[in-house]
């Protein structure tokens, strides 16, 4: 196993999730429920399950397309739902 990748991975996730909106709905979800052990054992199970599909789908993809053509497609992906929500937002104000 690739330590360092583990501590890579756990970091960036780690950062990329601090004030996410992941976080934010368990705050909430905690808050209201006055349950905080019940709300994080669903939360780690709903982020490990989002983790294993994408490291699932992400090693099959990048075992068929080089990994230029994948950082060009996600690229794509995260500026076009980028673009579809700010035109959403919009449209509603």
């Amino acid at each position: 196993m690739d330590w360092r990748l583990v501590l890579t991975t756990f970091g960036m996730v780690f950062l990329a999730e601090l004030g996410d909106k992941t976080q934010l709905l368990v705050f909430t979800l905690s808050s209201q429920h006055h349950a905080p052990w019940a709300v994080f054992l669903g939360a780690s199970l709903a982020l490990s399950l989002v983790s294993l599909l994408g490291a699932s789908v992400g090693g099959i993809v990048g075992e068929l397309l080089p990994t230029k053509y994948v950082q060009m497609g996600a690229g794509i992906l995260f500026v076009a739902v980028g673009g579809l929500v700010i035109y959403r937002a919009v449209g509603r104000g």
